[in-house]
């Protein structure tokens, strides 16, 4: 209840003295994947809106949502980016900060790319294989019932049939949406291929975590910041090493890089979309919905950002390398947005 009341006299402080305390600018931080479509949805908003541009940092998901739980008032942003779903204790400190009422829209789809130079080899590789190379430990037993730290140095370790190369993988850091999703859906999927460590699962949920998500700190695992293009950049530079990024940044770059297959499949459109390419994601933005009633035209922005025109099949964020929802979803989100309806945290798993 005080949280509640805390919350609200905050909103009706901010209506009240709005001339002299709100932005004329939406502030919005969050995902390096969301951000170019954030950006093309915001230029063509100021250009046609009436309203001022927004303006968007590239924090990660991480970092963007912890500003945006921070608090209410307008040195805190309005919107943040995300690559990934918010979780429990994210939800909990908004609410510590008096930010409870808060809208979720989830965008589209986009897959996690491995890739390395078009002058490198081509490669494929399995979500077995991506865990043994990046883990921080690794089964030290067939069953992967015990572990040891990883001692793998050249891929060719993992399996002979792989390039006789360094291991050297340019990835995003641990405040990354990308970093997130890429250790739940590629490293964890790949531990799990061992029947032992499924069975830590169920005996200790939170060492097998650890254990099955954690990346080696070693130097094999090269952190790149929130700068996918600069994984492009080392990726030509050095043909030997493999980056981890959106398939939007695959997409613009198919010049420069070739992607890997996982597991026999490419990312490719239509299988990132039909769940096929094992490393696929969703993509999200949340609104702190107090801000809304002073600061001008987040709802519209919401509005652009949900229209079929930006998000749709035929949407222009679909040739920018964005992965639409299906039609029903789609509706589903756009409805909320134009509502800002109030996400309720119970749709959340334990996480």
């Amino acid at each position: 209840m005080k949280k509640t009341l805390f919350a609200l006299s905050i909103t009706l402080f901010l209506s009240a003295n709005s001339q002299l305390y709100a932005r004329d600018q939406i502030k919005i931080v969050g995902s390096s994947t969301v951000y170019p479509f954030a950006t093309v949805v915001a230029e063509r908003f100021g250009k046609t809106s009436g309203f001022k541009t927004p303006v968007i940092e590239s924090t990660g998901s991480g970092g963007g949502l912890k500003l945006f739980c921070s608090g209410l008032g307008t040195e805190h942003p309005d919107i943040t980016n995300a690559s990934r779903r918010i979780k429990s204790k994210e939800v909990n400190k908004c609410a510590e900060n008096g930010v409870e009422d808060i809208t979720e829209i989830k965008v589209g789809y986009d897959g996690i790319a491995l890739a390395n130079s078009k002058s490198g080899p081509s490669l494929k590789l399995s979500l077995k294989e991506v865990y043994l190379a990046l883990a921080k430990v690794v089964p030290a037993d067939p069953e992967g019932e015990t572990v040891k730290p990883n001692p793998y140095k050249m891929w060719n370790e993992i399996n002979p049939s792989l390039p006789a190369k360094p291991i050297v993988v340019i990835g995003p850091p641990p405040t990354s949406g990308t970093r997130d999703a890429f250790n739940e859906l590629a490293i964890e999927r790949g531990c799990k291929k061992f029947p032992g460590r499924k069975e830590l699962k169920k005996a200790n949920k939170k060492l097998y975590k650890a254990e099955c998500r954690g990346i080696r700190e070693d130097g094999a695992y090269v952190e790149a910041g929130e700068n996918d293009n600069l994984i492009i950049e080392k990726l030509v530079a050095n043909p030997d090493a493999i980056g981890v990024f959106g398939y939007s940044f695959l997409d613009q770059n198919r010049d420069k890089v070739k992607p890997a297959e996982i597991d026999g499949v490419l990312p490719k459109f239509e299988d990132i979309s039909s769940g096929k390419y094992p490393v696929s994601r969703s993509l999200f933005f949340y609104v702190k919905n107090a801000h809304a009633a002073v600061i001008p035209g987040i709802k519209e922005y919401v509005r652009e950002f949900t229209a079929d025109k930006a998000i749709g099949s035929d949407g222009y964020l679909v040739s920018k390398g964005l992965i639409p929802l299906p039609d029903g979803e789609r509706a589903k989100f756009a409805k909320d947005g134009k509502k800002l309806a109030k996400f309720d945290p119970k749709v959340l798993k334990k996480n």
